[in-house]
């Protein structure tokens, strides 16, 4: 599809409260030469990167908890989820945004850092293109306690676990974030642990 076969017609703005709920109206080309309108709602919160460190000598891997309420409020019970470290760009560009998400939320300064894809996570809803990447780690990069910021009210506990702990717990359900899932089956069709 070209892009002259999309026409934005109409966005109204619908919420700018955490971050920008959009309705748009477009027309859209079809193959019988007709335009058809269509009205859909898009989220806008930026765009975010996502890190999964791991230790070749111990085979472990850092993973974060902490509580996410659309979780909470879709069936988890205590709203807690395993994750790998990510969070939003925040203007910076992928690589320096997750260098700074990892030491804030595991306390790891990591420098040396592989970009394994970048993924639309929800294209349905969400504008957000999520970039992943991979680090190696060692107890010397800990610079800090980690836990996220508190003035960004984060509250994240730093779990380190071995690596076929972390696929046995994807496999159980324990592990239910999509991010996390994806780049712990990047390091296993790897082979890299």
């Amino acid at each position: 599809m070209a892009a002259n076969e999309i026409k934005i017609i109409g966005t109204e703005v619908l919420s700018d409260n955490w971050y920008t709920l959009r309705k748009i109206t477009y027309q859209q080309l079809k193959k019988d030469g007709t335009w058809e309108t269509h009205s859909r709602e898009a989220y806008d919160r930026g765009n975010g990167a996502a890190i999964l460190l791991y230790n070749k000598a111990s085979r472990k891997v850092i993973l974060t908890r902490q509580f996410r309420l659309p979780t909470y409020v879709n069936g988890n019970s205590d709203g807690m989820l395993i994750e790998a470290c990510a969070g939003l760009l925040d203007k910076d560009n992928p690589e320096d945004a997750i260098r700074r998400e990892t030491e804030e939320e595991t306390g790891y300064k990591v420098s040396a850092i592989e970009k394994v894809y970048e993924a639309y996570m929800s294209p349905g809803s969400v504008t957000e293109i999520l970039y992943f990447f991979i680090a190696e780690y060692s107890s010397d990069m800990k610079v800090n306690e980690g836990g996220g910021v508190a003035e960004e009210q984060e509250n994240i506990e730093v779990l380190e676990l071995s690596f076929d702990r972390a696929v046995q717990m994807m496999e159980t359900g324990e592990i239910k974030d999509g991010k996390t899932i994806m780049l712990l089956q990047h390091m296993k069709l790897k082979n890299i642990l």
